[in-house]
Parts: C-alpha cells; structure tokens; sequence
C-alpha cells in the first residue's frame, strides 16, 4: 500500500488526502496547528475560478461533494457577479466569456434586474451577471467536512505537528522529519501554504512565494435574500445562512513568514478597506454592524495561478500551491494531485502550465520589484 504524507492540513491537503484514501492509499496529514485554521477555514467560500484548467472539473464536483464526504459543506450553485461601474462590468464580462467558452450560461442584468435577485444593491450600478454555475460553500463547515471524512476513511491527521526535515535516500524522500518523530513515506504532498516555500528550500528546492495577510469582515445578520452569493467592486464573499454578510478582498498586507502566525489586530487597514467596498456594493445596508473580523495567511505566486507539480528531483515529492484559490478549487485539485501522487500525472486536465518551472531564471528580487512586501501600519515600509 502506498503511504502519503500530506503536509498541510488546509482545503488542498485535506482534499488530496480524501481523494488518495479513495483509492486505497494509506495518508498521514500533518498540520502545525489545527486543520483549515489558515486561509482554508478563513475566506469568502467562492467556487468560480473560470481560468483554471481545473474549472470545469470544479463545477462537476462542487455539486457532489456532501454525498462524497458524507457531511454538509452548505454548498449553492449559481453566483451573481456586480459592476458598480461599466469598467468593472466589462472585467466581469471578460471572466464570463471564458465560462462560455467552455460551454457554461450566465445571464447578463440591467440594474433593474440585477436590484432584483440582490436587494441591497446601489441604484446607480452599471449591471451585473447571473452565474449558472459557480456558487459558494461555507468554509468552516467543509473544512470540518474534509477532516471527518479523511477520519472516516481511515486517514491519520496530526496537528500540532511541525515539520523540521527530511530524510532521503536514491534520489527520493523516504522520511519526513517533524517534532513528534520521523513518519516514513512513499510520496509527499507539500502543500503548506506559505510554508511552503520554507519546506521546499530544506531539499534544495526553490519555490517562489510571497506570504500574505487576507482578512474578512462578517456583518450582523440581515434579511435573507435570493442569491446570498453576490459579489464585485473588488470584494469577495456570500451571505451566509444566518443572513450575515461575510466579505473580504485586497489588497493584501504582506507579512514576513516568521510573523505569519502571530495575531494582529482585527482593524487593520485591510478590514477597514474591505468594509468600505461592501457598503459601497451594498448601500442599502451600510447601516450594518460589522461584529467581528477573520484572517488567515495566504501564498502568493508571482504570476497569482497556483503550482501543481511532481517534481523529478526528488521524484516523489508534489508540491501543491494554490495562490489564494485553494478553497474553491479543493474538491478538483485534491484529485488532481492525488492523481500526481499515485499515478504520476493528472488525466482530468493539462496541468503543464502550472508546473515549477515555469519560475527558472525568476529574480531573486521578484518580490521587492512587485512591491510585495511588509510594511507598517502607518504605510511605510517595514
């Protein structure tokens, strides 16, 4: 039996682990803290990424993945897309016509019908779309879902386990280091996060990613209305079932990796700016109380699409990194990196350009020349 060790227990890992228990694998999922407490468990619950080579396979899933996982996710179908202006419509309209192109329906709303279906929507927005595909799924509870099932399938999930190193031998790693002890292993699955990167420099590897604080702020609850997922002017999030709005967005504020677990205060510039745009998407409620603020640490590659790769050197070791979008793609890129892991190669989708490689001869400076990095609270750089 081939045994898997998943480093990282948020959406991509701990899909990866259900999918590999599926077909027979024994998995060890090794977390640092608790499952989905980063950016997994901590986002806008969006299962819409037309541009991924992953999409289509997302949208078959998404719709199946209660009776699969034996738990709720809460997961809707169907998003509604807001451009408060024609230029943000015309952005809206761009991501459509790739969904159509694929052979997917959206429905494009005058104002009048946009106020419709989304009652708290300005009066003077240019327009909007009516995704029939997409939707969203409450992050908490699928993470939970993904945990219980990988228990029920017989997987290991160990957190509070950090992992310090890695053993190999012949050009593989047969052991993966942690502060609990050494779990031997057939194949790694690196899909950390932000750590990522860290893990990946321990075998000689270079993996270019920027850390990111991403916040969301969760209103009191409102009037429940027709279509909770509804979203644009920058911000991205639902409505959940208790009525709340639950939104976040940009920009980030890039944070150091040693600094990336260490709390921060909940009225940050970041929670400040994606309060704003709600209540501009959404004027009829800005006299709503934003009654609490989540964050979590997200990966950023330099080109913002994810890395899904076997690498050849060591020949057992997928490094999986979504680049803010793990959430939503979970349920297909979990399969698609089990198929990495057991088969060697992923027969749902051409996954060539998201290979490692892509990033060879990548300045050591990409970050700083993209102005990623930290600064204060004042604005200034750090």
């Amino acid at each position: 039996m081939t045994r898997v060790v998943v480093i990282g227990g948020g959406a991509t890992g701990l899909s990866t682990a259900f999918w590999s228990l599926r077909e027979g694998a024994e998995v060890v999922v090794v977390e640092k803290g608790i499952v989905g407490w980063e950016a997994s468990g901590r986002n806008g619950g969006g299962a819409t990424h037309a541009v991924s080579p992953l999409f289509a396979e997302e949208q078959r899933l998404w719709p199946m993945m209660d009776d699969l996982l034996g738990y709720p996710t809460e997961y809707q179908r169907q998003r509604v897309r807001i451009g408060l202006s024609r230029r943000q419509l015309d952005l809206i309209l761009e991501g459509v016509t790739i969904a159509r192109r694929q052979g997917f329906v959206a429905h494009e709303l005058d104002n009048k019908a946009l106020r419709e279906l989304v009652p708290f929507v300005s009066e003077t927005a240019a327009g909007g779309v009516l995704l029939e595909y997409g939707g969203h799924a409450n992050p908490q509870r699928t993470l939970q879902a993904y945990a219980w099932a990988v228990q029920d399938l017989g997987g290991v999930i160990q957190q509070h386990t950090t992992v310090i190193g890695f053993e190999t031998a012949g050009g593989r790693i047969c052991g993966v280091r942690t502060d609990q002890g050494l779990i031997g292993c057939d194949v790694v699955v690196l899909a950390a996060g932000p750590h990522t990167a860290q893990l990946a420099a321990k075998l000689g590897i270079r993996v270019p990613l920027a850390a990111a604080r991403a916040e969301m702020v969760v209103t009191e609850p409102l009037p429940l209305i027709r279509f909770g997922g509804a979203d644009g002017n920058g911000v991205y999030g639902r409505q959940t079932l208790r009525g709340n709005l639950a939104y976040g967005g940009g920009p980030h504020e890039w944070i150091d990796l040693p600094d990336a677990s260490t709390p921060k205060p909940v009225n940050s510039p970041v929670m400040q700016s994606v309060a704003k745009r709600v209540f501009e998407l959404f004027p009829k409620v800005a006299h709503a109380r934003v009654i609490r603020s989540w964050a979590g640490v997200v990966e950023n590659t330099p080109d913002g699409r994810p890395i899904l790769d076997r690498l050849g050197a060591p020949d057992n070791l997928v490094v999986a990194g979504m680049s803010s979008v793990g959430f939503g793609l979970s349920p297909a890129s979990g399969r698609a990196v089990m198929q990495l892991a057991l088969n060697g190669a992923c027969d749902f989708a051409d996954l060539a350009q998201l290979k490692l490689s892509r990033f060879d001869g990548l300045a050591g400076d990409w970050a700083e020349a993209a102005g990623w990095v930290p600064w204060t609270r004042e604005g200034a750089v750090a």
